[in-house]
């Protein structure tokens, strides 16, 4: 695939390599700070922006991957890459979430009080560079559910930062301590939920499951009402990608000529990528042969 095949959603090699070297930076940052300032929250921030680094660049390394061509071994392509990513990063997610709402509960059992003016300058980075993330991602997430997974990595982490300032600042004004683990579990119980549901589509795509978008029942209606179409079935429906929705079918038809079922097809073709944005297509037509006389999923 050559550079002008490029889509919106994909993010460009200088993006990514800026949004994980500025990741990487506050990682580290947050480790010393967070050690020296006894602050779980600030090291729970930490984790998260090293699974952000971890993230980024397995999503980019994902989205090469993606674009190149078919071959022989795999006639799809490689476009499935990114959804394995999409799924990883998502599990990574779930698991340091975990990691991070027990070290939450074991911390409002011996509470310290941490250094507040650290975790407010720490974390005030740490929300600048992950909102920069964000900006990045943000107009390439809509039909990309690996960048989608990257870009909830950095949105919370952006909402952990934010979380760490405030308790900083709580912890300066009035030296609240449970301020902090309260928040650490918060952000990690939000970055949780968005995790299954990445995790969930990401497992209907490679499950090949039919995509939620389209109705199996509209379709049949839709067919049905095609002139030449006495019935569907043997029907098959799934997604290769986000975007990339394929659809193949048994048609029975009256016997007539091969170029007459080509005009069918064509029709079945033009419906489906109207109406259900589905672009590929593959029919077979059939006179009495499978015995079939409404849509049958197999």
């Amino acid at each position: 695939m050559n550079d002008h095949d490029q889509s919106p959603s994909q993010i460009s090699g200088r993006a990514a390599i800026g949004a994980i070297s500025l990741n990487l930076i506050i990682t580290f940052a947050e480790i010393i700070g967070g050690i020296a300032a006894g602050s779980l929250a600030l090291l729970s921030d930490a984790l998260h922006n090293f699974s952000d680094v971890v993230a980024l660049t397995m999503s980019w390394i994902a989205q090469r991957i993606a674009r190149q061509p078919k071959t022989p071994k795999y006639t799809f392509g490689m476009k499935r890459a990114e959804i394995l990513v999409a799924a990883i990063n998502a599990v990574v997610l779930v698991v340091v979430c975990v990691y991070l709402i027990n070290g939450a509960i074991e911390r409002l059992h011996h509470l310290t009080v941490p250094t507040g003016s650290i975790m407010i300058i720490l974390g005030s980075l740490g929300f600048l560079a992950n909102a920069g993330g964000t900006i990045i991602l943000r107009s390439h997430i809509h039909h990309n559910l690996n960048l989608k997974s990257a870009y909830l990595h950095l949105l919370g982490d952006a909402g952990c930062s934010l979380g760490v300032v405030i308790g900083g600042i709580a912890i300066q004004l009035w030296s609240v301590a449970w301020i902090d683990p309260v928040i650490t579990g918060v952000i990690a119980v939000y970055v949780l939920w968005g995790s299954y549901r990445i995790l969930k589509d990401a497992v209907n795509i490679m499950m090949m499951g039919a995509p939620l978008s389209v109705s199996i029942d509209e379709i049949d209606a839709l067919l049905r009402k095609i002139p030449g179409v006495d019935n569907v079935h043997h029907v098959h429906l799934w997604q290769l990608s986000e975007t990339d929705i394929h659809f193949e079918a048994h048609v029975g038809v009256s016997d007539m000529l091969v170029s007459k079922t080509e005009e069918i097809v064509r029709t079945i073709e033009s419906e489906l990528s109207t109406r259900f944005g589905i672009h590929h297509v593959t029919i077979q037509c059939e006179c009495d042969r499978c015995g079939q006389q409404r849509l049958v999923i197999p």
